[in-house]
């Protein structure tokens, strides 16, 4: 366990070069300085979304039912423990505690998460949080545009977001063998629902867009900076696209 999570944080260490210092940002408010990697990368993931998801001619893009979202709910819900965490370290324990009770709720009454009461039935929404906001939070600049292999869309302050929450994870740190090995799987399959149940949004970025790199860029960016919007450093403020320049 100690040397897996040694592995990932060496790896979390080295993509924070992409995050560190100020960055040179375009007058579009992109910073995409390897873009040429990133396109190869893009490539690669579009190749894997169209051998694995993408809906064959005559079958709908969104399948969106109570199995997908059941497997849905039971991966969301393993991943509360670790955004208890990070509303810690943010220094926000309202959220911390309201991901707490809404994690034992559906643990227990939603037979494993695979339901959710505490939405439903207790008006405990879950409170998206990772360790990327955290070093936002923190004060860490966004850093450069990537996109990571599988992962997608990233910058350079949430590509090491993704490897921290990896390694921290409590759900992985207390279960061990086959209840850590279920765990992961049941996480696998809940973002596996999440694809299938957007999957219209998703193939219509990916397969109906001019430029489907620029395209995903561009959402991630404007999504991504309006969910951080105040809770950066000065420097890293978000970016409105519609936003007049020469104005006061």
């Amino acid at each position: 366990m100690e040397k897996r999570f040694g592995l990932v944080l060496v790896a979390g260490l080295a993509l924070a070069g992409c995050a560190g210092g100020h960055t040179a940002t375009g007058p579009d408010g992109i910073n995409d300085p390897y873009e040429g990697f990133n396109r190869h990368v893009h490539g690669f993931n579009k190749g894997v979304d169209r051998v694995l998801f993408k809906a064959r001619p005559g079958h709908p893009r969104t399948v969106d039912n109570g199995f997908t979202r059941a497997v849905s709910n039971a991966g969301s819900n393993l991943s509360l423990p670790g955004k208890v965490v990070n509303s810690l370290l943010q220094g926000r324990p309202e959220p911390a505690i309201k991901n707490t009770f809404r994690f034992a709720i559906n643990s227990t009454i939603g037979l494993a998460g695979l339901f959710d009461p505490a939405g439903k039935d207790f008006a405990l929404p879950e409170q998206d949080t990772d360790f990327g906001e955290t070093l936002a939070v923190w004060g860490m600049g966004e850093g450069a545009y990537v996109e990571m292999p599988f992962f997608g869309p990233s910058t350079g302050r949430d590509a090491v977001g993704r490897v921290v929450d990896i390694a921290m994870n409590p759900v992985g740190q207390v279960l061990e063998g086959a209840d850590a090995t279920a765990a992961s799987a049941t996480r696998v399959a809940g973002h596996v629902a999440d694809r299938k149940r957007f999957g219209g949004m998703i193939e219509s970025v990916l397969y109906d867009s001019a430029d489907s790199y620029a395209q995903s860029r561009l959402l991630y960016l404007q999504m991504r900076r309006h969910q951080l919007a105040g809770k950066e450093n000065d420097d890293a403020q978000a970016w409105d696209p519609y936003e007049d320049p020469n104005a006061q």
